[in-house]
């Protein structure tokens, strides 16, 4: 079997790639290794920029979106007890940014891709690439029994941190950047209404925690907890007692009590990979980079990605240039970098450093103290927040 581009990961990364391949008339094969429920119900990332939602739309991939998706034009720094406002859509001419569940996304892109009947398949095993130095790199694969063996024009390596794409280039092409943080984040799921209209970033002697939801009645938390902390030692009670404890404002603001439905701890980390291509094999979303989750810029990372490859493969088809398939990694890397630097911020001012001093402490609360009063640090903020201009616009892939 042959296609023109060969996608391996099914999660947002790679079914927007197949489906912007699709409105330029390029052919793809989508390879997942999970079941397709596994797929859409792992919880991940909730926050969309400004950028995505429009990509979306544009797409023809946003009715959902557009209908159940909470637009929050601010959010909320907390600490010393009191909530400050910052109104991002003030300072970034309207901007906003959109909760709409990493899980949602997925079930709406799994649904358009069925639509246009392009393959899509789930719970592939032995998934291999080779030869991707070539002019026709293959992947092959075993599906329900039968080994598979699909020849590609190129490869969008799409399947995430433990993917096998990027591990498949041999040692020493690539440079990798890192950085290990020394905290995780406990979250959870609740049914419960949020009791607050937009997110609650809160610095607390205890540690950071988060107020952020997923629907009007699902309320979403996290609580800054050793990286190694065992989920199996927090009883419900123990974490609303927490959550309350940190989140609790001097003006009666604290969040709802409800069932917990999920919860586990996530270690953090930073890591970059360079270059973002390797021959005809280009990485994208989380099999090149990962950034804490403090700045919500994962998930809009890859979507900056495929858009990014999209144009380029667009312009590869369509005339043969190779000048966006060779800018790739370079375009991508300056706004990963970006996003790097400010999810490394958030995180160093929100959370607390288990080597942090009097002094260190005070600097925090110093910093987020301007922050909240200068129109000047906020506008930063904001426009970070709900995301910097994309590399490429959408009418350079045909959909705006």
């Amino acid at each position: 079997m042959h296609t023109q581009v060969g996608i391996v990961g099914a999660g947002p990364a790679g079914l927007l790639l197949g489906h912007l391949l699709h409105l330029n008339g390029i052919d793809s094969v989508i390879l997942e290794n999970r079941s397709r429920e596994y797929v859409i119900d792992r919880v991940r990332a909730g926050v969309l920029e400004q950028g995505t939602v429009e990509l979306m739309s544009a797409m023809g991939v946003g009715a959902r979106l557009q209908a159940q998706g909470l637009r929050h034009e601010g959010l909320y720094l907390s600490f010393q007890g009191e909530r400050h406002h910052i109104n991002m859509a003030e300072h970034t001419g309207g901007k906003a940014i959109t909760i709409y569940g990493q899980n949602e996304v997925v079930k709406d892109l799994i649904d358009a891709r069925i639509v246009t009947s392009r393959p899509l398949h789930f719970e592939v095993e032995n998934v291999a690439v080779h030869d991707v130095t070539s002019e026709c790199p293959r992947i092959t694969y075993r599906s329900n029994g039968r080994d598979e063996q699909l020849t590609c024009d190129f490869i969008a390596g799409c399947d995430g941190f433990h993917g096998i794409c990027r591990p498949s280039i041999p040692s020493g092409t690539l440079t990798f950047y890192e950085r290990s943080y020394p905290f995780g984040w406990l979250g959870i799921l609740a049914e419960a209404s949020p009791s607050s209209e937009e997110l609650v970033y809160t610095y607390h002697e205890r540690g950071f925690a988060l107020f952020s939801m997923r629907s009007p009645t699902i309320t979403r938390l996290y609580l800054q907890v050793p990286p190694e902390e065992n989920i199996a030692h927090w009883s419900d009670e123990a974490i609303w007692n927490e959550m309350l404890a940190r989140m609790a404002t001097k003006d009666g603001w604290k969040p709802n009590v409800g069932p917990i439905i999920q919860k586990g701890v996530t270690p953090m980390r930073s890591f970059v990979a360079a270059p973002m291509r390797h021959g005809r094999m280009f990485l994208a979303g989380d099999s090149a980079h990962i950034v804490p989750p403090t700045g919500a810029k994962g998930l809009n990372l890859a979507a900056s990605d495929v858009l990014v490859l999209a144009r380029a493969l667009r312009e590869f088809y369509r005339g043969g240039s190779t000048e966006w398939l060779d800018r790739y990694s370079d375009v991508c890397l300056r706004r990963v970098w970006k996003a790097q630097r400010f999810s490394w911020w958030m995180t160093s001012t929100l959370h607390r450093f288990p080597d942090g001093n009097p002094f260190d402490r005070q600097r925090q609360i110093a910093d987020l103290d301007y922050l909240t009063g200068s129109r000047a640090a906020m506008t930063s903020l904001a426009e970070q927040y709900v995301g910097l201009p994309l590399e490429v616009p959408l009418s350079s892939v045909g959909i705006a």
